[in-house]
């Protein structure tokens, strides 16, 4: 035989909540029907009442208590550790990238002079090797004398190569004792002329 009870008359004799009681009708594990809008749920007549049934009561020792509240402590406080830690080292590596930025600054700066010097350079060798061929001052009277005290830029290039000096080498030599004003070198800015004296160069080797 069964009886048929409200929702929450169904609850109060199963022992469960008002969402227990639905839950089980959805899934067609009790029986029920619509009466005037309202749900009613059947009943076995066997079913007795649950809401006289208590529940042994377990009284938790206070020293239990005590020790969650240790557990808790102890938790925040490494967690208070951790967020310290966390912003020390978000500070360190927003210094860290300052300072790298500011090496990268100066970095630059330094590329970029030494890229003008070496432009310089570039530009003084280019407008003496534009020539076809140093001049070699002559005088009529004294042919032979001068070429004897001169010699061309091509013997002094065969000179250095002979001892494994490259062509880049070579420029920069000259270039450098023109800077240094070696007396070996006589170079005219105005007509972009270079004499080279016909003396001894193992210093430059």
């Amino acid at each position: 035989m069964e009886r048929l009870v409200t929702t929450a008359q169904a609850a109060q004799i199963l022992g469960l909540s008002l969402q227990g009681v639905h839950y089980r009708i959805k899934k067609n594990q009790l029986k029920s029907i619509k009466k005037s809008g309202k749900t009613y749920v059947y009943i076995p007549e066997y079913v007795q009442d649950q809401t006289s049934y208590e529940e042994p009561k377990v009284e938790l020792k206070q020293e239990t208590f005590n020790g969650y509240e240790e557990v808790i402590k102890v938790k925040d406080e490494q967690i208070d550790l951790l967020k310290k830690s966390v912003k020390w080292m978000k500070k360190q590596y927003s210094s860290e990238i300052y300072r790298l930025e500011k090496n990268q600054k100066r970095i630059i700066t330094v590329f970029n002079r030494e890229i003008e010097l070496l432009q310089s350079a570039f530009n003084e060798m280019r407008s003496i090797y534009k020539q076809p061929q140093i001049e070699t001052v002559q005088q009529t009277q004294n042919n032979e004398e001068e070429k004897e005290r001169f010699i061309s830029l091509l013997e002094f290039t065969l000179y250095l190569k002979k001892h494994n000096k490259s062509e880049k080498d070579i420029k920069f030599i000259i270039l450098k004792a023109i800077q240094q004003k070696d007396s070996r070198f006589i170079y005219n800015r105005k007509d972009k002329k270079l004499l080279i004296l016909n003396e001894d160069f193992s210093d430059l080797i």
